[in-house]
């Protein structure tokens, strides 16, 4: 059908529209729309399909109308909008020698072909921001900040024969851990006969062995000190102390968990490599050749060929030979025996957690076992308590909370989750009231899997439990800084503290006679350590 064609049959329509408009305006049961569509199907010029989109039109006019009329009873203006520029500007041009009712007909005209043209551009962008608005909701509800999962580790060294993976900063994602922003995290791991070449770090450290058999050997300024270190040794490193290690097992690696607290500059450190040369640089390259010659007394030639024979990383290869010579019972030649070999029964640097000690708590629901600075005095540095805990497959911990430390832990064996009490937690800056409060809620839940190399971190005063999956029991190695003074608050079970409060405190705190308070608060006999939920509420981390 031609364009002139198309136009005639428009202007055709909108006549008899507004023709039975005009008759029937007083019938009964919407008459006008009767007799438009009436007129539409006995036009003999029309084929069927014309005939159709004639019916429509008036229907659609006739709702239109319907609109109009209740938009004016509300004060409302009902007229059409004209939009200039595009594709609805083209059409509506077309109505503008038309007058009255017909020119307003014209131009809803207009604006429905537009509407259709356009709807499923409309509900593409309709889903699409609903998709982002579900993603802003996700990304509020996974913001974690006491949380560090694989994605927050960084690999800061690796070779074939080892690795060592760096936490992001506490403070990385939000400023809600600037009580630990000086402390960092990393994980080593050496392959089996693997040796780790000589270094030091701006940082002071406390080092955990969690699997695997090594050396660790130590240089002070006079002399040398050497661990033979296993499972659950504690060691201490002070800043810039030479160290070297070597894992002497044959098929299994070593893993040390490493707390550091660096020196020159806040939540960060830096590795120093002497041995070495090409890979990994010695510093000794650094210095000008004119210095080095003068410094070892040595030719330059001779320099460059000795710093180029290195290459390899600074996680080597050791021969069979080569361990058992370095973890020997052999004093060397500046002494210093083996630990725990050497004439002393313990190292001022090393402390065992497991060796010949009762865990501070026990069931057989779990264990913890805990060394405090009367014990290895090195920990007085820090600050710190080093505890590790072994919650039974299926069971979970006391809610408690720390009144003082804020407990820095990792997962090492096994799945579970955690939940804890904190204040509201958003990425997005809220206002606060006057006494530090966020706005809203007072109080949210905070949860997460727990899996191996998860960390999380329990500032003071904040309520929580771990809960161990039923398949495999969950081990977690726990800093505890701030120990000092601190107080432990167990919530449930045995030694809670509501079972301290008085009947008057108990009474008015719950509303509710001393007996039920009692009752309540009595009923679990377990200490420390309790059977877990019978549905797990955290089966989705499993």
């Amino acid at each position: 059908m031609s364009a002139k064609s198309k136009l005639s049959t428009l202007i055709l329509i909108l006549s008899l529209v507004f023709l039975y408009a005009g008759c029937l305006a007083f019938a009964k049961q919407d008459p006008e729309l009767k007799q438009c569509t009436h007129q539409c199907r006995v036009q003999q010029q029309y084929d069927e399909k014309q005939k159709e989109e004639c019916v429509r039109t008036c229907e659609e006019y006739h709702r239109e109308k319907k609109d109009r009329e209740s938009l004016k009873e509300v004060g409302q203006d009902p007229d059409v909008e004209f939009h200039p520029g595009g594709e609805l500007s083209e059409c509506q041009s077309r109505c503008v020698g038309l007058a009255g009712e017909v020119r307003q007909l014209c131009l809803f005209r207009c604006q429905q072909k537009w509407r259709r043209d356009h709807a499923s551009r409309w509900e593409e962008e309709g889903k699409k921001q609903s998709k982002e608005d579900a993603e802003d909701e996700g990304e509020e509800e996974k913001h974690n900040p006491y949380v560090f999962e694989d994605k927050h580790f960084s690999t800061a060294i690796k070779t074939g024969k080892g690795r060592v993976d760096l936490l992001t900063k506490f403070t990385h994602d939000s400023d809600i851990l600037r009580g630990i922003e000086n402390y960092r995290l990393a994980l080593l791991v050496a392959s089996p006969k693997s040796f780790v070449v000589p270094n030091h770090f701006d940082a002071n450290a406390i080092f955990v062995v969690t699997q695997g058999r090594g050396t660790l050997t130590l240089i002070h300024e006079d002399k040398r000190e050497s661990f033979n270190i296993e499972t659950g040794d504690i060691i201490h490193v002070r800043a810039g102390t030479p160290l070297y290690l070597i894992n002497r097992d044959d098929n299994e690696k070593l893993f040390i968990v490493k707390l550091l607290q660096p020196i020159n500059q806040p939540d960060h450190y830096e590795v120093f490599y002497g041995a070495g040369g090409a890979k990994p640089e010695s510093f000794y390259e650094t210095f000008s050749t004119e210095i080095l010659e003068a410094a070892l007394k040595t030719s330059r030639d001779k320099l460059e060929r000795f710093f180029d024979k290195q290459g390899k990383g600074p996680f080597l290869e050791a021969s069979r030979e080569q361990i058992e010579a370095m973890s020997s019972h052999e004093e060397g030649s500046k002494g210093g025996g083996l630990w725990p070999f050497g004439s002393e029964s313990k190292s001022k640097s090393a402390f065992n957690l497991f060796r010949k000690r009762e865990p501070s708590h026990c069931n057989r629901y779990g264990q913890l076992f805990e060394v405090e600075e009367d014990e290895f005095k090195r920990l007085k540095d820090f600050d710190l308590r080093v505890s590790y805990a072994n919650i039974t497959k299926g069971c979970m911990s006391a809610p408690f909370y720390n009144s003082r430390a804020i407990k820095i832990a990792i997962v090492v064996k096994g799945e579970g989750y955690f939940e804890m009490v904190s204040p509201p937690v958003s990425p997005k800056s809220s206002q606060e009231d006057s006494g530090g409060r966020k706005s809203g809620s007072r109080y949210q839940k905070i949860s997460s899997r727990l899996r191996s190399d998860t960390v999380f971190v329990v500032p003071a005063g904040h309520p929580f439990v771990t809960v161990a999956s039923r398949n495999n029991n969950l081990e977690i190695l726990c800093f505890e800084v701030n120990i000092e003074n601190n107080v432990r608050y167990l919530l449930a079970g045995e030694g809670n503290y509501v079972q301290q409060f008085e009947k008057e405190a108990k009474e008015l705190a719950f509303k509710s006679k001393e007996e039920e308070v009692d009752r309540i608060f009595g009923n679990q006999d377990e200490e420390f350590f309790f059977p877990g939920p019978r549905q797990q509420r955290g089966r989705d981390y499993e």
